[in-house]
């Protein structure tokens, strides 16, 4: 190609790509800059001093207004940095550093007072109260509380402020920060919508650890919470002033250690629960120093006229915890002129174990309002056993607008589950065993339909009791069910209403009795299908 030609195509090709050139240049300059990287404020370059005499308030206040108009990071380097009432502000980031704590005034005074809601929330100040807090924010965005230092309630009973209360908040990230000795709720959510608790480090807790009332969208995971009180509550009050929903929430990979609840939906209920996972968790359950074992693994619990839906533990161990699982429904009615119940259904309990229970798991209803579609399956307990046989006829009150607990109906007939007023229970693979010989049977249904019982395996009681005890029961097949040598007694049944009792595929070779039939109950009610072997 001679000169003339390349000149050529070299100019045609600059004068074609000249247009597009000048376009790009000048869409660069009419375009936004891009932000820059979030400023990171220390917040001793602000006056705060760190040496856990003097107030910080003031200098942590102004280095939070000032990242809050730019969207920056509030830096603590590491020292003890005493503070009142901090009111964050939406886009920022609080970061403690490694050896930097945040200490909470030992001075009530220094903290906002407990608002004046100007509605009736049914519920104590823990709950309802949302400025009474070391650090306090409401309807912000893109709040980040994070870091490996720690911030410490600096209480020594339950009283003071709550370390975290975030109030109708949205895209909250709250992670890897130890809270200390706070004697209120430690991390305390009301209407919050977007939220992360990831690796958060509770320590010496009086009151409860994490607890989202009303909220949506929430994931706590790799947490460690040792409480007085509640180590998880999911709530669902009435401290917004409006019935809300406490949906789509997520809680794995925690080990918690409590004196009360472990996992806990309730006790505030007015709302619905819905669409609540547990998974992954290990509890430890610890003797309170004068009331005694009040502890409990899961409590699932609607009491105020909540409805209460698709939730699942799954993978849940647990050890000296005074009930493994305590599912309840009732009519307390806070928020309500006329107490009546909810709805509590599909419930998926699976792959739990428990050593050392003290009483019964229980799954109630109240009359009228069965729970419904609960599932147990692959559930391993082994109680500590030592009841005697005047427990098993002991009437168990209804107690509908009691407070719930599971130490509620103090020991019950069974040792193991005792279920009454459910419809659709399905419990698969269950395994109960006792320490200490036992005379209650494993199992006691009571005024429950449409049940399944497949495969379960359990500490036949002493004295020749029965190992299942159903008592207007209608509707129930026992299916795969392979006694122990010890088993006298497989059932005993109980109620004229009892109809429905299928035996099927099931070896009974080495029990001496199925079943005894109490008076009042018919004879026909028991069914065993060709499939099963007995010994008669």
């Amino acid at each position: 190609m001679n000169r003339a030609r390349r000149a050529f195509l070299r100019h045609s090709v600059l004068a074609l790509a000249a247009p597009l050139i000048l376009t790009r240049a000048r869409a660069a300059a009419e375009a936004p800059a891009r932000p820059l990287a979030p400023s990171r404020l220390s917040v001793r370059a602000h006056g705060a001093k760190g040496d856990g005499q003097a107030s910080d308030t003031r200098a942590i206040q102004l280095a939070i207004e000032k990242a809050g108009r730019s969207g920056g990071t509030v830096y603590f380097s590491p020292g003890r940095y005493v503070s009142g009432t901090l009111r964050l502000r939406s886009r920022i980031t609080l970061h403690l550093d490694a050896g930097a704590t945040l200490v909470a005034s030992r001075d009530d005074a220094d903290f906002d007072p407990v608002e004046d809601l100007g509605h009736e929330s049914f519920a104590d100040d823990e709950t309802s109260s949302f400025r009474f807090a070391l650090l306090q924010g409401r309807g912000l965005e893109h709040v980040r509380i994070v870091g490996a230092g720690r911030i410490d309630g600096n209480r020594t009973s339950r009283d003071g402020p709550k370390p975290i209360a975030l109030r109708e908040c949205r895209r909250v990230e709250i992670r890897d920060v130890t809270i200390a000795n706070a004697g209120n709720y430690n991390v305390s959510l009301l209407g919050c919508d977007g939220v992360e608790v990831v690796g958060v480090t509770i320590q010496n807790g009086y009151s409860d650890g994490i607890d989202p009332d009303c909220c949506q969208n929430v994931r706590i995971a790799n947490c460690r919470v040792e409480s007085r009180d509640d180590a998880i509550a999911l709530k669902t009050s009435f401290a917004l002033g409006v019935r809300r929903a406490t949906r789509n929430v997520t809680v794995s990979g925690c080990h918690l250690t409590t004196i009360h609840n472990a996992l806990k939906l309730g006790t505030e209920s007015t709302g619905d629960f819905r669409n609540i996972v547990f998974r992954d968790c290990t509890i430890v359950g610890r003797q309170h120093a004068w009331k005694g074992d009040l502890s409990c693994g899961v409590a699932i619990e609607t009491v105020d006229g909540g409805r209460l839906e698709h939730v699942s533990a799954s993978d849940i161990r647990m050890t000296n915890v005074r009930a493994p699982i305590f599912v309840r429904l009732a009519r307390r009615g806070r928020g309500q002129d006329v107490p009546a119940a909810g709805r509590l259904r599909n419930i998926s309990i699976s792959n739990l174990s428990a050593v050392g229970a003290m009483i019964a798991s229980s799954v109630t209803g109240i009359p009228g309002h069965p729970v419904a579609e609960i599932s147990l399956k692959n559930v391993r307990i082994t109680a500590r056993g030592g009841g005697g046989a005047d427990l098993v006829d002991r009437p168990v009150p209804e107690r509908e607008k009691t407070y719930p607990d599971a130490y509620m109906f103090d020991d019950l007939p069974a040792y193991g589950l005792y279920c009454r007023h459910a419809s659709g229970l399905k419990v698969d693979g269950i395994e109960l065993g006792v320490d200490r010989p036992d005379a209650r049977p494993a199992l006691v249904l009571d005024d429950v339909s449409r049940v399944i019982i497949r495969a379960m395996q359990a500490t036949p009681p002493v004295e020749g009791g029965p190992l299942a005890w159903l008592r207007s029961v209608r509707g129930c097949v026992l299916d795969g069910l392979r006694p122990r040598t010890e088993t006298k007694t497989l059932l005993r049944l109980s109620g004229m209403d009892t109809a429905g009792i299928r035996i099927v595929r099931s070896d009974l070779r080495l029990v001496e009795t199925v079943a005894i039939v109490d008076t009042g109950a018919e004879t026909t009610a028991l069914v065993r299908s060709a499939e099963t072997s007995a010994s008669e």
